[in-house]
């Protein structure tokens, strides 16, 4: 396995309330106890930073954090597997509208230091204004000529950053472009021969019919030793 595909491998509570009761020969009144609860803040900062952050998550953000900034009701915990099916990782879903949802992928269990954050919504851009569903021209606007990998398998679809003009994002972002949904069936000429593991060149005329656009971004906070 190459350097390009290990990088991307390794890349790849309730509340507690306290008061105090009234004395029993209180008499008896209505009584409010107010609290306080911490609302989370609407979320307005929508830039990837790659390697330093997605919005105001960074590479410091603990679950804990994660429920001062979204809200606990806005949080799903769960457990997804690794590249290839090779291992498992704690993982925090963040709900949110307009395209801002993202999933939180942590170091390990005790869900206090972030490995890397995917599953951006369409709302998260890069300085660049690389985003989910930016067009394959778009992204040769910003990165240049670059090799990507074929269609259909672990790491389909990958962009190699080290061919591209933003290579000082290498290890620290992924970008995984897709085909459009029926260009298998309009174009199967086209889409059979950017297939597999092998890589190939941005500029390929097989890609231009095949409605090619951004599907993913993995931005990587702390990567795995």
């Amino acid at each position: 396995m190459n350097s390009s595909i290990t990088g991307i491998a390794t890349a790849s509570l309730a509340l507690l309330l306290n008061y105090s009761a009234n004395p029993a020969f209180a008499l008896p009144q209505k009584i409010n106890h107010p609290i306080t609860v911490a609302k989370s803040q609407p979320l307005t900062n929508t830039l990837i930073v790659p390697g330093e952050r997605v919005g105001p998550i960074t590479r410091t953000t603990t679950k804990q954090d994660l429920v001062k900034l979204f809200g606990i009701s806005h949080l799903v915990d769960k457990t997804i597997s690794g590249a290839e099916g090779i291992g498992s990782f704690a993982a925090t879903q963040v709900n949110l509208n307009q395209g801002r949802s993202l999933l939180v992928v942590w170091s390990d269990n005790t869900r206090t230091k972030p490995l890397d954050v995917r599953n951006l919504g369409s709302a998260w851009k890069t300085r660049e204004g690389i985003g989910v569903g930016t067009p394959l021209s778009e992204l040769r606007k910003q990165l240049g000529d670059f090799k990507l990998y074929g269609l259909e398998w672990d790491y389909g679809g990958t962009i190699l950053l080290d061919s591209s003009k933003l290579s000082r994002y290498q290890g620290k972002l992924i970008l995984r472009v897709n085909a459009a949904p029926n260009a298998y069936e309009k174009f199967p000429n086209d889409y059979q021969a950017v297939l597999g593991d092998g890589t190939f060149s941005s500029s390929d005329r097989h890609w231009k019919p095949l409605g090619i656009r951004l599907a993913e971004i993995i931005v990587v906070l702390n990567p795995s030793e």
